[in-house]
C-alpha cells in the first residue's frame, strides 16, 4: 500500500458517481468557494495596494519629500541651511518656498486656497511643476507681472481659464488708520496644472517667490526650504540627519511623518479587509469537512475492504487527506488564475460596471484618483496560497482520521 495508491484512491472517490452525485455537487461547491475567496483576496488586496502607492506617489508630486522650515513661522537664514542640506548624503536637490493661506475671487466666484510662492528655476528640482501642466508655461512666474498657476478643479470653481483675471485676499492685512485692512492683489492665470489628485487640483495656486514674500510681507525670508531625494522613502533618515547637521534650530519634517496617519489607516483597512475576507476562504475550507464525513460515511464498506486487504489506518487517513488536498489546490489555483486575471483589468471591469449600472463607485472627490489602480505582490499572492492551502488541509484532518479508524467488521456487519 504505498502512497500514489492513496492518490488513486482519492482521485477516484472524487469523480461523480450515478449512486451519489450529491457527494460530488458538494465537493464542487468546497472548490467554487475556494475559489472565489481566494480571488476576492487577490483582487481587493491588489486594488489597495494601488490605491496606496498611487496616493503615496502622488503626495510625493506635489509635496517635498523634506520641509525644513523654522518655529517662528519664517526661515530667515535658508541658504545656509540650504549649504548644510547639500552636504548630506541622498539630497538630489533643494528650493525655497513661500506657503500661506489666502481667498480667490473672479466673477463673482469664491474660494480658498493654499498659496505657494516658488522660484520656476528651483522648482524644477523638486515638484518639477512643468509637467503637469495642461495650459500655460512655468516661467511666467518670474517675470515681472503678478502671474498666478492654478489647479484644475480650482479654475473650473472659480469659472477662469489661462489670460482671465483673479483677485487673490490674503488674511494678513495692514493696519491703517481705519482699521485692518487685507491684502489685496489682482493676477492674471498664466497657468493651469493637473496633479490627478483632487485635494491638490481643487485648493492650490503658485505666484512667483518674490512675488509672495512682498504679498505676505516676509522680506527676504521664505517659509521653508523643501528638499529632493534620490529615494523617497529614505526621507526619514534624512530628516534625522539634517536634526542633528542643524542641531534642533529648525523644524525638520518628511512627507511619511506628515501623512502618517493617513497610511496606518490604509494598512488597519488592509489588515482587517484581509481577515474578513479570509472567512470567505474559511468557510469554504470548512466545507470540506461536511464534504469528507458524508464520503466516509458513504465509503465504510470500501474503507472496511481496503483494510482487510491490508491497507493501514495510515493508508485510509492519506486517501481523505489527499482527497481534501487536491478540492484545496483545485480551489486555490483557480482562485489564483481568476484573481490575478480580475487585478489586470479592474478598471475595464468597474467601467463596465459604470457603463450598466451608471453608478460611480469611485469619486475622484472623494478617493482622490480618477481611477482605479491595480498592484501586484508576490508575497501577497504567496501568503493567500499557502494560508487557503492550509485551510483545506487542516479542515481535511478530523474526517480522514476518523475514516482511519472505522472498524472492518463493524462496516461490514450490515453489507
Amino acid at each position: 500500500m504505498y502512497r500514489p495508491f492513496s492518490l488513486f484512491v482519492s482521485l477516484r472517490y472524487l469523480r461523480v458517481q450515478r449512486r451519489n452525485r450529491f457527494v460530488s455537487v458538494i465537493s464542487l461547491i468546497s472548490i467554487l468557494g475556494i475559489t472565489i475567496g481566494v480571488a476576492a483576496l487577490i483582487t481587493v488586496l491588489s486594488v489597495m495596494n494601488g490605491f496606496d502607492h498611487e496616493l503615496r506617489k502622488r503626495i510625493v508630486g506635489m509635496t517635498a519629500e523634506v520641509t525644513v522650515s523654522s518655529f517662528s513661522g519664517s526661515l530667515a537664514h535658508w541658504k545656509r541651511v540650504a549649504r548644510v542640506a547639500q552636504r548630506v548624503p541622498g539630497v538630489r536637490g533643494m528650493a525655497p518656498v513661500i506657503t500661506g493661506q489666502a481667498m480667490l475671487a473672479a466673477d463673482g466666484n469664491l474660494s480658498g486656497a493654499r498659496i505657494e510662492g516658488i522660484e520656476p528655476a528651483r522648482e524644477v528640482d523638486v515638484l518639477n511643476l512643468a509637467r503637469k501642466l495642461v495650459a500655460g508655461r512655468l516661467n511666467t512666474l518670474s517675470g515681472h507681472g503678478w502671474n498666478i498657476i492654478l489647479g484644475r478643479d480650482l479654475a473650473y470653481t472659480l469659472g477662469v481659464t489661462v489670460g482671465n483675471h483673479v483677485v487673490l485676499m490674503v488674511p494678513e492685512g495692514l493696519v491703517t488708520p481705519t482699521g485692518l485692512v487685507p491684502r489685496v492683489r489682482r493676477f492674471r492665470v498664466s497657468g493651469i496644472f493637473d496633479s490627478g489628485d483632487y485635494a491638490f487640483d481643487s485648493g492650490l495656486a503658485f505666484i512667483g517667490l518674490r512675488k509672495a514674500q512682498r504679498l505676505f510681507g516676509l522680506g527676504t525670508h521664505v517659509s521653508a526650504l523643501e528638499l529632493h531625494l534620490d529615494h523617497m522613502l529614505a526621507a526619514p533618515a534624512v530628516a534625522r540627519t539634517l536634526v542633528n547637521e542643524l542641531h534642533g534650530n529648525e523644524y525638520v519634517s518628511d512627507w511619511i511623518s506628515q501623512n502618517r496617519s493617513l497610511f496606518q489607516a490604509i494598512a488597519t483597512e488592509k489588515r482587517v479587509m484581509f481577515f474578513i475576507l479570509l472567512l470567505i476562504v474559511a468557510v469554504a475550507a470548512f466545507n470540506i469537512i461536511s464534504t469528507l464525513v458524508m464520503v466516509v460515511n458513504d465509503k465504510a464498506a470500501d474503507i472496511a475492504i481496503l483494510r482487510t486487504m491490508g491497507a493501514s489506518p495510515g493508508t485510509v487517513l492519506r486517501v481523505f487527506v489527499l482527497q481534501g488536498a487536491v478540492i484545496g489546490v483545485l480551489g486555490t489555483l483557480v482562485g489564483l488564475g481568476l484573481g490575478i486575471l480580475l487585478a489586470h483589468n479592474v478598471q475595464p471591469v468597474m467601467q463596465f460596471i459604470h457603463e450598466i449600472f451608471h453608478v460611480n463607485l469611485f469619486p475622484t472627490k472623494v478617493y482622490f484618483i480618477n481611477r482605479l489602480p491595480s498592484r501586484l505582490e508576490g508575497r501577497q499572492i504567496l501568503e493567500i496560497t499557502l494560508i487557503a492551502f492550509g485551510l483545506t488541509v487542516l479542515s481535511t484532518l478530523y474526517p480522514a482520521w476518523r475514516a482511519s479508524r472505522v472498524l472492518p467488521v463493524e462496516a461490514l456487519r450490515h453489507e
